[in-house]
């Protein structure tokens, strides 16, 4: 075993050592109280479609309900959101004209309604009929508010053929939505986590009436990690007693709107999403000490994804650490200037949960490196058996040194490299 090898395996155990809740429950303690967003409450409905408009309305009914229960515990609500099963289920016997024109449909139903939707993947086998991928992408670029995704391994390994359709829909996207911004909303997936409240990879293989809710945290981490003084095994403890802290409030709220609505709810996601400014990148400088990308960075993403792993909640989704680049300022920064590259964050990866997430490419970019970039994330996922996702958003025409001109509040424009 080299050096290398040995540190992480020891910073590994030490990390996930059972929470110490003396002087670190102080510590937190002493700080002032700091409360997550909640970035989404998800519903999961499987959807019928000549029922679905009244399914809809009885999911809007339950996520209403639940974003007041939370407003009236003080916390600022961001998004609705309705997932569903993997749509081929739901359009089987139409053509194709009559599948865009139902979603067109729903498009219209979830501007008016407030709530953004996710129909799950074109594809979860590799022997899934390609074209539903080729749907997948003429339906996103049809619409404005809907989301989608493509299974690119699972236990059975790489799914080869839909790598080559997910990178065919990240190039339709790119040619076919204004300023290449539809693949924000869509993503390749590998082993993509159950009922998971965060989109593009969300999907339930359910009954339904389940509900799901996904935290904005990345202040927490910043106070947690800022207050280590550069200690991973501290930092772990502060970030896993804050957030557990968070999760008791949130779970109190999310058992009371299953009660009150019937829906039955299915947990937490405690990934410490960032928005611009709230930065999970300012939080792992913080602890490094450092710009994010310099040695070190490694250990601090594991000391976070261990931290999430600890936590005493209702788990569901990702719950590890992500770095979505255009998301965060901080890391949209670095990614920029060079101190983060695809290598680096596909070498995080084996430790959290990022892959490659929200990166910005040229719109040069062949077909064939968009599928061998999908292809060495898959690999990575098959090797550790873990949930990882590709998140791609090449831009026509522009090229290295280009600024992005993306339009959605929450990407960051940088200059492509």
């Amino acid at each position: 075993m080299n050096l290398n090898r040995l540190i992480v395996v020891l910073l590994s155990i030490l990390l996930m050592s059972p929470i110490r809740t003396s002087s670190a429950d102080a510590q937190v303690n002493s700080q002032p109280h700091a409360q997550a967003k909640i970035r989404t409450i998800t519903a999961f409905i499987r959807l019928e479609r000549q029922n679905y408009k009244s399914q809809v309305a009885d999911a809007m009914t339950m996520l209403r309900t639940a974003k007041a229960e939370f407003a009236n515990a003080g916390y600022e609500v961001e998004t609705l959101r309705i997932s569903t099963q993997p749509f081929p289920e739901y359009t089987k016997g139409l053509t194709r004209e009559q599948s865009l024109a139902f979603f067109r449909e729903y498009d219209q139903i979830a501007k008016h309604e407030g709530f953004a939707p996710d129909i799950g993947p074109a594809m979860s086998k590799d022997n899934d009929d390609a074209e539903q991928a080729e749907l997948l992408a003429q339906i996103i670029a049809a619409t404005e508010t809907i989301n989608g995704f493509v299974v690119v391994a699972d236990d059975s390994g790489i799914h080869w053929n839909a790598v080559s359709a997910a990178a065919r829909v990240n190039k339709y996207l790119e040619a076919h939505t204004a300023h290449s911004e539809g693949n924000f909303r869509f993503a390749a997936g590998a082993f993509p986590p159950a009922v998971a409240p965060f989109f593009p990879v969300s999907y339930t293989s359910g009954s339904g009436h389940q509900f799901a809710v996904g935290l904005e945290s990345a202040n927490i981490a910043q106070n947690a990690l800022g207050a280590s003084k550069h200690d991973f095994v501290k930092s772990s403890e502060l970030l896993a007693i804050a957030l557990e802290s968070q999760a008791e409030e949130v779970e109190a709220i999310a058992f009371r709107v299953e009660a009150q609505t019937g829906w039955s709810y299915q947990g937490v996601d405690l990934t410490p999403v960032p928005l611009k400014d709230v930065s999970i990148g300012a939080a792992l400088e913080s602890l490094i000490g450092a710009e994010i990308g310099s040695p070190g960075t490694l250990s601090a993403t594991l000391a976070v994804t261990s931290a999430l792993q600890r936590v005493r909640a209702r788990r569901v989704g990702y719950s590890g650490l992500m770095l979505p680049v255009l998301e965060d300022s901080v890391l949209a920064k670095r990614w920029e200037g060079g101190s983060i590259n695809r290598d680096s964050l596909i070498s995080y990866s084996s430790v959290c949960s990022t892959g490659l997430d929200a990166v910005p490419l040229p719109g040069d970019i062949s077909q064939h490196d968009v599928e061998n970039i999908i292809a060495d994330v898959a690999s990575l996922a098959v090797k550790w058996h873990k949930p990882l996702s590709t998140r791609l958003l090449p831009v026509a025409g522009k090229h290295s040194g280009d600024m992005t001109e993306f339009t959605s509040p929450y990407l960051v424009n940088i200059r492509i490299r």
